[in-house]
């Protein structure tokens, strides 16, 4: 077994009975229907979550019970920052909630040997997400790294009204050495 849990390559690692892995474009509906599952996410179509798990594959994660997807985070390198992480979504099944599965999928991820160049992670929130607040807080503190958030994509003049503003999260730079598992 690898070091400390870790698998390499497209495989897996098991966790408290979750297998966290890579997706594969054959993932793309079963992530569509746990986000349908989700009433307070953003759907997009089926068609992006099937790029996602192609295109994307190596910055998103998966985590499974059993033949079920129990967990999903989407994200990718900004082109104009490549040492970047931007997590664009992150789902857990409410049968999951409370187990750790958001952070540990963001872990996986970042701790994938073709990410491991990953210095800063950003996502956008919220102010009244508490959990993805919460999640993203405890990634910083575990990486111990700066967590700095600004209005990114406002209400008024990004949304026309129709979304509450759009915080953007930044943290970094990561330190590595405080990481001893990827789930």
């Amino acid at each position: 077994m690898p070091r400390d849990g870790i698998m390499d390559g497209n495989q897996g690692v098991e966790a408290d009975g979750l297998v966290f892995r890579k997706p594969t474009m054959d993932d793309g509906s079963d992530v569509w229907n746990l986000i349908q599952d989700i009433n307070k996410l953003d759907d997009n179509s089926m068609y992006c979550n099937l790029l996602q798990c192609s295109h994307f594959a190596d910055t998103c994660a998966l985590a499974q019970d059993g033949d079920r997807i129990v967990g999903w985070m989407s994200g990718y390198r900004p082109p104009s920052a490549t040492d970047t992480l931007f997590v664009w979504q992150v789902a857990v099944h409410p049968d999951m909630r409370g187990r750790g599965v958001a952070k540990r999928l963001i872990r996986w991820s970042l701790e994938r040997p073709w990410n491991r160049d990953i210095r800063h992670v950003n996502s956008t929130i919220t102010s009244d997400n508490d959990a993805s607040w919460a999640l993203f807080g405890s990634i910083a503190k575990e990486y111990e790294a700066p967590l700095e958030r600004d209005p990114h994509f406002e209400e008024e003049r990004h949304f026309d009204g129709e979304a509450a503003t759009e915080h953007l999260v930044q943290i970094g730079p990561l330190t590595r050495k405080v990481v001893r598992i990827a789930a």
